[in-house]
């Protein structure tokens, strides 16, 4: 059952043409790594996905719920702005800088959104943040400011603030890329405790292996074109597709 629909979607920022006619879809459960180049529209792509940016054309369909579809004249519609606060809640995004509010303690990053979003009563809503915090090896963390963690800290209470709100899917923008090469494997080690668990993922990342090792599917985008989508065995080692060769021989994949 697929969670995510992505069918013919176009992006452009002025004259720069940065998502031409992007398919593909996202299964339940499933982890999908979307590796390529700097520049090739992997994070705009998940931008569109969460509406951070909006697409010129194409349609996006979430949880069931349509989010952007195009008219018959090439113009993209949105859904109604309820329809569109649900579908928001269905995705978590993790960002690669970690977009904690410095002037909140961690707890209260952790409860923000369940309270006034959700509604969810405080007791509850600290409880569910205090079991989060556990899972990520924080519990002693709750009182701390972000400016008092350190980077991989400071990730891992982005990841336990996005699992606060219960999404259907999980996105990861780059999620190492702002920390020390030390960090990156605490932080890597949480996104596959978390594939463990069957949560459904798309990860847009550098991280080669880490992609190899916990994806069910991976897509190489080049130049805001999908060159190619597969199974990581297929794409890392069976690869066919000279483009891709040349990008994986640079990372020595």
């Amino acid at each position: 059952m697929a969670v995510i629909t992505v069918e013919q979607v176009k992006k452009s920022f002025s004259t720069l043409e940065v998502l031409k006619d992007i398919s593909f879809s996202l299964e339940k459960g499933e982890v999908l790594s979307i590796i390529g180049p700097s520049g090739s529209g992997k994070s705009t792509l998940l931008r569109c996905i969460t509406n951070l940016e909006t697409v010129d054309s194409g349609t996006i369909t979430i949880g069931g719920d349509t989010l952007v579809t195009t008219t018959d004249q090439g113009s993209a519609v949105y859904a109604d702005k309820h329809t569109i606060s649900r579908i928001r809640l269905r995705v978590g995004l993790v960002f690669q800088n970690f977009n904690l509010f410095p002037h909140f303690s961690v707890m209260r990053n952790l409860t923000e959104a369940q309270i006034h979003v959700l509604k969810t009563p405080k007791d509850e809503a600290r409880q569910v943040a205090n079991e989060l915090l556990v899972k990520m090896g924080l519990a002693d963390k709750a009182t701390a400011y972000p400016y008092q963690l350190s980077g991989g800290q400071q990730q891992r209470v982005s990841i336990a603030r996005a699992l606060a709100l219960k999404p259907q899917v999980l996105c990861f923008d780059e999620p190492t890329s702002a920390l020390d090469p030390e960090l990156t494997g605490e932080i890597l080690a949480v996104i596959k405790e978390l594939a463990s668990e069957h949560m459904t993922m798309m990860v847009v990342t550098h991280e080669m292996a880490f992609a190899r090792d916990i994806s069910n599917r991976v897509i190489f985008m080049d130049d805001g074109l999908i060159v190619e989508q597969g199974s990581p065995e297929d794409v890392f080692a069976k690869t066919q597709n000279e483009r891709t060769k040349r990008f994986l021989n640079r990372f020595g994949s």
